[in-house]
């Protein structure tokens, strides 16, 4: 499961994913809850607490009890957290509206929404004047005058082959089909429901499908497990339900046919069958793999279901909200540079484990 924290570190109230969890923790690289964590060290703590007086022993337990009553008060912030988020959802949409207006050319903005100072204005004039320059010596005649794009053409697709997460979903065969995508959106629940949020992808009239959206719901938790109090740390995402795709005759992507040869074993006839197998799309997405809430996935699902709610949070919490960002490019660099940090933070964290090293803990001393 993904858990999504730090709400009080942003002013915005937005959540924030926290996928590289303390190690201790026994957590994999994308946040889930992974089998065979480090147990030597919660063997360690527990031998430390065998170890102490009985009488501090039992003022410990009244410790803990105080922090599953904190834990329970926690759970309630962050489910008041979310429907901040919901009202201001409310506030941010009409301007995504207008957004999707001027990416799909509903409308063109004015002069006065055009206005934007830009810190390399001189460097963008001195290019122009050389490109008037070099138009005048050449000679241009019977020239087709230039067609004038409507929009921003290739807004999200060109988002989802600039960011690494979701190029990775991305295959050619993709590519055609998302040049019709017009908008993406968060919807989150409603009061007194169940907490989750939607990713709707808003398609204008194509020939690949009929949907005009296709919609993907992540469903969340904020209480603590009754098994384990102490490792709640926020929201997380348990679980997610896709949508179904009504493809027109032979445009479904996310399957491919295979011919393949077979022999009689009395005859020796050859004969030739064909075969729909799974192909590698992005529009699997809306196809998550399914998991018994009775049943312990195994490895690979667990991977999977991780990898899915990484990205369903990104869209959230970075795609949608920064989406001109990312087409431009600005928002990749900062990603970078917060990537780049954190590597920094962590080769330093790890020199100063090695000097913590040199002595064990006495709880007698």
């Amino acid at each position: 499961m993904i858990e999504l924290s730090s709400y009080a570190n942003r002013a915005e109230g937005a959540v924030t994913m926290e996928a590289n969890k303390a190690e201790g923790r026994g957590k994999g690289d994308h946040g889930m809850q992974i089998p065979g964590g480090p147990l030597d060290r919660q063997d360690s703590l527990h031998n430390m607490e065998s170890l102490l007086p009985k009488a501090v022993k039992r003022r410990v337990y009244a410790l803990k009890k105080l922090q599953v009553q904190c834990a329970n008060i926690e759970a309630k912030f962050y489910e008041e957290v979310h429907e901040l988020e919901r009202k201001y959802a409310g506030l941010y949409q009409p301007l995504f509206d207008k957004r999707r207006d001027v990416v799909t050319a509903t409308v063109e903005p004015t002069d006065e929404d055009c206005e934007w100072h830009n810190d390399r204005e001189e460097e963008e004039e001195l290019a122009e004047e050389l490109k008037k320059k070099a138009a005048v010596e050449e000679k241009e005649e019977d020239a087709a005058p230039e067609e004038d794009p409507k929009g921003i053409p290739e807004f999200w697709l060109t988002i989802f082959k600039s960011v690494d997460m979701l190029s990775d979903m991305l295959q050619e065969h993709d590519e055609p089909i998302l040049k019709h995508l017009q908008d993406i959106q968060v919807k989150f629940s409603e009061p007194g429901e169940p907490m989750s949020f939607t990713l709707e992808f808003h398609f204008e009239p194509n020939g690949f499908f009929n949907n005009a959206v296709l919609s993907k719901v992540y469903k969340m938790k904020s209480e603590p497990d009754d098994d384990d109090p102490f490792s709640f740390e926020g929201p997380e995402i348990f679980a997610c339900e896709g949508c179904q795709i009504d493809w027109h005759k032979g445009k479904d992507v996310t399957v491919k046919t295979i011919k393949k040869k077979q022999k009689h074993k009395g005859r020796g006839t050859v004969r030739t069958v064909s075969k729909q197998v799974p192909n590698d799309s992005f529009f699997n997405f809306f196809n998550p793999i399914k998991v018994s809430p009775d049943e312990e996935p195994d490895e690979d699902a667990e991977f999977t279901l991780a990898t899915d709610f990484e990205i369903g949070h990104f869209f959230r919490e970075r795609i949608v909200p920064r989406a001109v960002l990312y087409f431009t490019g600005e928002a990749l660099e900062d990603d970078e540079s917060f990537e780049e940090e954190e590597l920094e933070e962590g080769i330093e964290e790890e020199q100063d484990g090695d000097d913590d090293d040199e002595g064990d803990f006495d709880p007698k001393a």
